[in-house]
């Protein structure tokens, strides 16, 4: 089969290249129809995310595809469509899998959206909802908003009845954050944002901050949220991990938590498999719908991950085996 195979690590894609390899092996067997590239893909070929896979491996967090072979009592037959994954092998025409790795595809979604719902949505559903304890009317500052994560933050907030600030540090991506995230309001995220925040909110702050980004957003962050409200960290896409004197939580009576979905999701299989369910029937009612940015080729995996690189995309970018 043809899979995105990282042969060593390296810092512009050199290690990584589409080869011909044996065909997966394991419990389940899925036809790849679409697999969804999220930002850990990309550090895992430099070797900076804190996963780190022997080489060569074959690069992709998730996938939806069909099922071509499955043991009796899997609860999976040919032919059944479902999307899953682990922390690599999505890249692949084939990829296999443990059962407890996938799920039904919700009715009305197709391969690509089925594909860029889990990661993003998972930890968007366990950052605000589980962690944040996130109600109806509260303001919900989300940073990174025209990523895949980030924008599904926003869909996931607003569909929870939040008002939605959407960041970006991209001015020439605010129409289409309105267009798509479709947020109370968006903002750059640059500078001194807080005067922004203020004004949006009339004083009174952001009861939800969240961050994958870090670095000086994280720093004027601590400025946005409001008393016994919440900082989420995500990640640092910033490439640079902040510091907090902890007199300022204390003072301004706000916790900075960090946030690891899919380990929570490992650590406390039930909670995983309820925060699944929910984010299904969000999807199934409409309320919640992934924004895929653009489909391309496994063959075009290069264009694929350098776009990422490059901050091009709004929402997913789905790779179509």
């Amino acid at each position: 089969m043809k899979a995105v195979l990282v042969r060593h690590l390296s810092p512009d894609l050199s290690g990584v290249e589409l080869a011909e390899i044996e065909r997966s092996q394991g419990d389940i067997l899925i036809r790849v129809r679409a697999a969804s590239l999220n930002y850990p893909d990309l550090l895992m070929t430099q070797g900076k995310y804190q996963f780190k896979p022997d080489v060569p491996f074959v690069s992709g967090l998730e996938m939806a595809g069909e099922v071509v072979e499955a043991p009796e009592g899997s609860g999976f037959k040919p032919g059944d469509k479902v999307r899953g994954g682990a922390k690599t092998g999505a890249f692949a025409e084939y990829a296999a899998l443990p059962a407890a790795s996938l799920r039904t595809i919700p009715a009305g979604l197709d391969f690509a959206s089925a594909a860029a719902m889990g990661a993003a949505y998972q930890t968007a559903y366990v950052a605000l909802v589980e962690i944040g304890g996130l109600r109806a009317g509260q303001t919900v500052l989300v940073h990174g908003a025209s990523g895949g994560v980030g924008l599904a933050a926003c869909d996931l907030a607003r569909a929870m009845g939040a008002q939605v600030i959407a960041a970006t540090h991209r001015a020439d991506k605010l129409e289409q954050l309105h267009t798509i995230a479709k947020p109370h309001a968006a903002i750059c995220n640059t500078g001194r944002f807080r005067e922004d925040v203020a004004e949006i909110t009339d004083g009174h702050l952001c009861d939800l901050v969240f961050d994958p980004i870090g670095g000086d957003v994280f720093d004027e962050s601590t400025r946005c949220v409001t008393f016994g409200g919440k900082l989420l960290v995500i990640g640092f896409v910033s490439g640079r991990i902040p510091e907090i004197a902890v007199n300022i939580p204390l003072i301004k009576g706000f916790s900075v938590v960090g946030v690891r979905a899919g380990e929570y999701a490992r650590r406390f299989p039930d909670r995983g498999a309820r925060i699944a369910d929910a984010i299904d029937r969000l999807a199934q009612e409409g309320r919640i719908v992934p924004h895929i940015d653009r489909r391309l080729p496994l063959t075009s995996w290069r264009e694929a991950f350098e776009t990422m690189q490059r901050g091009e995309i709004v929402g997913k970018l789905v790779l179509e085996p």
